[in-house]
């Protein structure tokens, strides 16, 4: 099986065979025990990505990493007067493709690898693609420190997301201040 990896790096196909599989476009974070085809074969088919998320030309899919934890908001009252749940920041393990942790997504929206490097981002465009879910997003770099993987992306995209939104019922006078964690889902694409 291994040897299946081997011929598609020798023909230096394996990263754009397993990027194509939208699972993973860096093959040093291929797990050694487990074939190319085998990764591909386990990574569902992705959605296209929507026109308004798709980063500049010239930049490039350096590595991607897939996320689970918390959308967490609070009930607070919003600037027309209503009481509404508001976004106030996330809060995920980030795993890499053979599903090591690989780093945290915490406020910011700041991205750190297990090496120590980060990357902040800001959002530029958004897509909801599934209504059920938090939308797809197109992030751009505005801080990056350290010298590890995060130190030279310059956009994100947050792709494929799971659940996330913020709650429909509860935030009335009587929860005012109330928080509340919402479980997702994501895959987050790293470019330079």
């Amino acid at each position: 099986m291994q040897g299946v990896l081997s011929v598609l790096r020798s023909l230096g196909l394996a990263s754009s065979v397993l990027g194509a599989a939208g699972c993973v476009a860096d093959t040093a974070e291929l797990d050694p025990d487990v074939s190319g085809v085998e990764q591909a074969l386990a990574c569902p088919t992705p959605t296209p990505t929507p026109p308004a998320l798709v980063v500049p030309a010239g930049t490039h899919l350096s590595f991607s990493w897939s996320a689970r934890g918390t959308q967490n908001y609070v009930c607070k009252q919003a600037a027309d007067g209503s009481l509404v749940w508001t976004f106030v920041e996330p809060e995920a393990v980030l795993y890499g493709p053979s599903g090591h942790v690989a780093g945290h997504h915490y406020a910011g929206p700041t991205w750190e690898a297990k090496d120590g490097s980060t990357v902040v981002g800001t959002r530029l465009a958004g897509a909801t693609v599934d209504p059920t879910a938090i939308p797809w997003l197109l992030l751009q770099a505005t801080t990056n420190t350290g010298q590890g993987r995060l130190s030279k992306v310059t956009y994100i995209q947050r792709l494929d997301t799971v659940g996330g939104l913020a709650p429909t019922t509860g935030c009335d006078a009587e929860h005012t201040g109330a928080a509340a964690d919402v479980d997702y889902t994501a895959r987050y694409a790293f470019f330079r």
